[in-house]
């Protein structure tokens, strides 16, 4: 069982885990060197927990010790009990769930291993909204996507935000970096994937063509909020697809879009 260490000097050293965290830059860099990630909130940190990822220690205030009894017994990591003033000037944020916990992060696999028994995949460019981010995580376990890939460029998943945005379906869904952009994407196609690139394009495919019912061996590329992909992806995609507008939209949130794309590569309209 974790030992429960209460704590009420803010400088403290064992909870070094959880300053700054509203620092984007400075947590950016250091979470990933220490090899450490912050889950936020009890749902997540049960998820994060069960998923398998080893605890560092629990940062809890009072109300949540008691809800959070059977992980702590379940644990041999440190709990620190603090109050809610305590947390907030740690963190530098209002802890409005008064829970949070310091996890290892593990070695991501090969984007070859994943490729071996996934059946649709998401190809991530420039992504660096962690809201985004955890957005396309959480639709990407719901609609049965089976692995994330992303480009050198793209932001954390297990960046704090992103793991609560994505409600911990970051932890679900299997992902690895390419370090070759977009030259990685042949490793895609010699595993058999047909990589769709998704543009607001005119000239791109209509999805309720393109995807007229499920799809296998797909890879589903999506780019940066705004620029969306890059000439360099869209000219490697082995075809532009475009989700249907209507009222002059010209587009969706990228977090929006990859939910209906999403659906479209995996259930889409049964055929007629």
């Amino acid at each position: 069982m974790a030992e429960l260490i209460t704590i009420d000097d803010p400088a403290d050293p064992r909870l070094y885990d959880y300053t700054g965290l509203t620092d984007v830059e400075l947590r950016r860099r250091r979470e990933p060197e220490e090899g450490l990630f912050i889950a936020e909130g009890e749902k997540v940190i049960r998820r994060a927990h069960q998923a398998g990822y080893a605890m560092r220690s629990m940062l809890l205030t009072p109300k949540w010790v008691e809800v959070m009894q059977d992980v702590i017994e379940a644990s041999t990591a440190p709990v620190y009990a603090v109050t809610p003033d305590l947390a907030e000037r740690v963190t530098g944020y209002h802890v409005h769930r008064g829970a949070l916990a310091s996890m290892q992060r593990r070695p991501l696999p090969q984007a070859v291993d994943l490729l071996r028994t996934a059946r649709r995949v998401v190809v991530m460019e420039r992504i660096n909204d962690h809201t985004n981010i955890g957005a396309i995580f959480r639709s990407a376990a719901a609609l049965g996507m089976d692995a994330v890939l992303l480009s050198p460029d793209c932001a954390d998943p297990l960046y704090r935000r992103s793991v609560k945005v994505s409600m911990g379906a970051v932890f679900s869904v299997p992902y690895a970096r390419l370090e070759s952009w977009p030259r990685d994407l042949e490793t895609v196609r010699e595993a058999g994937f047909r990589v769709l690139a998704l543009t607001p394009a005119e000239k791109a495919t209509s999805m309720d063509e393109a995807a007229p019912h499920r799809l296998d061996r797909v890879a589903l590329m999506l780019g940066a909020e705004g620029d969306g992909l890059s000439a360099r992806a869209l000219r490697a995609a082995d075809e532009w697809v475009r989700i249907p507008m209507a009222h002059g939209v010209d587009s969706l949130n990228v977090g929006a879009a990859a939910a209906v794309a999403f659906y479209a590569v995996t259930a889409g309209r049964p055929p007629a």
